[in-house]
């Protein structure tokens, strides 16, 4: 019988900077969803055209972060492919149920007898179920649809056409998700009639995609940066998308 080994061991760890993107990735996602509970007014007075409520602009919480999720769903389509950008979806996904389960046990566990806040606790992160679907229903379309139009339009174009495919991938992307967030979420937010809803669709959806254009030049830094660095990108060996 073999003696057990006294040697220390850990598994090899690869070096890239996926990981740390991935992390940065799901931060965005849950955080995006907690905050996205609140409804925002921006402006006074009011203007319409016909029923569409044109001023004040509504959105979310959520318009503050939510649209990073998408500059490193980009980076990571162009640098690591679909298959990463897929596993990338799953992961954030199975980040936003824990934290959706965990609000939902914490808001139906006995309060202390001292604490006072169980109210604003129900009213604020008891949205976050809804949010949660609304958030994920159009994140898993819209980031798959963005990833897939990237690395389709990259298939054809190879390294040439970056801001073209970055720029066109967002746009169908967050097509797909704000339509379907809105679809959803509308209500939670306390949206009550058609012409506030297309007031946050329409809003979020320029508001999201210009917010991707201003800053496309970092993004491009980031992924000339990356391309450099993570090892066997310019590696001749055929690679997989799929």
């Amino acid at each position: 019988m073999t003696a057990p080994s006294t040697r220390v061991r850990y598994a090899a760890r690869t070096r890239t900077h996926f990981d740390v993107i991935l992390a940065l990735f799901c931060v965005v996602l849950v955080v995006s969803n907690i905050v996205a509970t609140k409804g925002i007014e921006l402006g006074s007075g009011s203007w319409s055209l016909g029923s569409l409520q044109l001023w004040p602009v509504i959105t979310d919480g959520g318009a503050f972060l939510f649209p990073l999720a998408y500059v490193l769903g980009d980076v990571i389509s162009e640098v690591y492919g679909f298959r990463a950008a897929r596993r990338a979806v799953i992961v954030g996904f199975g980040a936003s149920i824990v934290a959706a389960l965990t609000f939902v046990a914490v808001e139906h566990a006995p309060a202390a007898s001292f604490y006072e806040n169980q109210g604003a606790f129900e009213a604020v992160l008891g949205q976050v179920p809804q949010i949660l679907l609304a958030s994920m229903s159009g994140y898993v379309v819209g980031q798959l649809l963005n990833s897939y139009v990237l690395v389709r339009m990259k298939e054809r174009t190879a390294e040439r056409g970056l801001v073209a495919r970055l720029a066109t991938s967002t746009g169908v992307g967050e097509a797909a998700d704000t339509l379907i967030f809105c679809a959803i979420a509308a209500s939670a937010i306390g949206i009550t009639s058609m012409g506030q809803f297309w007031n946050y669709a329409v809003v979020g959806f320029v508001y999201k995609v210009l917010v991707e254009l201003v800053v496309m030049p970092v993004t491009v830094v980031v992924i000339a940066w990356l391309k450099q660095r993570e090892p066997g990108y310019w590696d001749d060996a055929p690679t997989t998308t799929d």
